[in-house]
């Protein structure tokens, strides 16, 4: 029987009723909709942004610190995906990191980081980057599971394929 049982089975059936007879039924579980709103609606305080950095919005009317963080914003954002730009997070034996986006997986429920590393042929930037994600592994919070990280150098830009496939893979 759990072949052919989806994990939001009963949500389908919930959301396919009538808005008059929804009313009448107290789900037990909010749906995925209403958890994903509260989730969105919670209030952060991101990271500040310094002097002469370049201002750069998305389509969404968000700053962003560089044109890769923009790209994948965008898509993020066509795609109808809510995502929390450099929300807090705190790593044991780090200190405050902020992700590049925080979303939530319909899947596990969980948040999920995506940290976007653009300029690791800077031996100083990729150290950092390296101990960064060596942190969320120390965690619990694995490259492939709860972390999507995508790089670039100057020679290889983002290639917007590979952000087309993992929002395929670990968002959809």
């Amino acid at each position: 029987i759990t072949k052919n049982y989806s994990y939001d089975e009963i949500e389908k059936i919930y959301t396919s009723m009538n808005k008059a007879r929804q009313l009448l039924v107290t789900p037990i579980e909010p749906t995925w909709d209403q958890l994903l709103t509260k989730w969105y609606e919670e209030e952060y305080q991101g990271k500040e942004f310094k002097e002469g950095v370049p201002v750069i919005f998305t389509e969404k009317g968000e700053r962003v610190r560089s044109k890769s963080e923009k790209i994948i914003a965008d898509y993020l954002y066509r795609k109808n995906i809510l995502y929390k730009y450099e929300k807090p997070l705190y790593l044991n034996g780090y200190g405050i990191v902020y992700p590049d986006f925080t979303l939530l997986s319909r899947k596990t429920g969980k948040e999920i980081y995506w940290e976007h590393e653009g300029m690791m042929d800077k031996s100083d930037y990729a150290k950092t980057a390296v101990k960064k994600l060596e942190s969320y592994q120390k965690n619990g919070i694995y490259l492939g599971e709860r972390l999507i990280a995508t790089f670039e150098t100057e020679q290889t830009l983002l290639n917007s394929q590979i952000i087309e496939q993992l929002v395929q893979k670990y968002l959809l």
